[in-house]
């Protein structure tokens, strides 16, 4: 008997909390990494409910997939244009098919022949992932691709060594040895902590120019009232010896 597309999917089973399952990352030299990557993008974009950032979780693409277990997540991937909310995993297929738009790889030892071979073809083939970076927390390697056609073509970097994303809208460059965000016009994004502490430091500037003004204009005060005091003390004086101050 021929089931309707309703009875078919009530009897498919709900993949919507599909658990993750990532190993952890080698080094806390990769955590830390990650851990930029994300606080960076979601605080500089934290008016933004458009946008899902995954941090080293799988992606589920189908279901054959998903009983061999024949591939691992990315380290760091955007998908735009998406409900921003908590997710246990990425599953293509309760997504309305939505692959993600930017990859970023941390290469490691166990895992650099498989990001820039395996991972590169599926992201490319598969995925059609418009752009796909891959960044060593170790080596500092960075490279771009950029899905051109059917194929990535590798992105060039710009004169100080950046790499533009037109998904993320900024530059990707390496700034003491650590991967970061940067605006067209070359301004870092900062962390949350960094945002709080400029801010700190702004206001300190602020309170000590408002103190320089203040100790100015209590000087220029001081000055201006020793300068009453002695052109009284001399027409004074000049009063005694009975000339008269004209101009004082």
């Amino acid at each position: 008997m021929a089931l309707t597309a309703q009875e078919i999917e009530a009897l498919m089973p709900d993949c919507t909390e599909l658990l993750s399952d990532e190993p952890e990352m080698e080094s806390s030299l990769h955590y830390t990494q990650l851990l930029i990557l994300v606080t960076c993008l979601e605080w500089l974009w934290r008016d933004q409910e458009d946008f899902f950032i995954g941090a080293n979780l799988s992606i589920y693409y189908s279901r054959q997939q998903l009983k061999n277990r024949d591939f691992r997540g990315p380290d760091f991937f955007l998908v735009k244009n998406t409900e921003k909310r908590p997710r246990a995993s990425w599953v293509i297929w309760e997504e309305d098919g939505k692959y993600p738009n930017l990859i970023i790889e941390l290469l490691s030892d166990s895992t650099a022949k498989v990001d820039r071979g395996l991972k590169k073809e599926l992201y490319q083939t598969r995925f059609r992932t418009p752009e796909y970076f891959w960044f060593s927390p170790n080596t500092l390697e960075l490279v771009g691709w950029r899905l051109v056609g059917n194929e990535y073509e590798s992105i060039g970097p710009s004169e100080n060594g950046w790499y533009w994303s037109q998904e993320l809208g900024l530059y990707l460059g390496v700034l003491e040895n650590r991967l970061r965000y940067f605006t067209v016009e070359g301004r870092l994004i900062l962390t949350p902590e960094e945002a709080n502490l400029e801010e700190i430091r702004k206001a300190e500037a602020e309170r000590q120019k408002a103190e320089a003004e203040r100790q100015k204009a209590e000087t220029e005060q001081r000055r201006a009232d020793e300068a009453e005091i002695k052109v009284a003390i001399l027409t004074q004086r000049l009063k005694e010896l009975g000339i008269e101050p004209d101009g004082l």
